[in-house]
């Protein structure tokens, strides 16, 4: 049991790291295009780049949802 434990932890740390709202965003850009490629409604190259952008897209709008606090403390002084 402690092995399945300890195995429990590092996929946790391993999947969401330090801030799960990386991972939930990272997760729904990939949900989104794979939903995209299992209808069709794209070709799959298409895919594959589209859902890249999505990916850097959602990790960076996690990552100034997490900073913006710290750029208002530097424009106000």
């Amino acid at each position: 049991m402690k092995a399945l434990r300890a195995l429990w932890g590092v996929m946790v740390d391993l999947v969401i790291g330090d801030d799960p709202k990386v991972a939930v965003a990272v997760v729904l850009a990939l949900a989104v295009a794979a939903a995209v490629v299992m209808s069709g409604a794209a070709p799959t190259g298409l895919v594959t780049v589209g859902g890249a952008v999505l990916v850097g897209a959602a990790f960076t709008a996690s990552l100034h949802l997490d900073t913006r606090h710290l750029n208002r403390r530097r424009s106000d002084e």
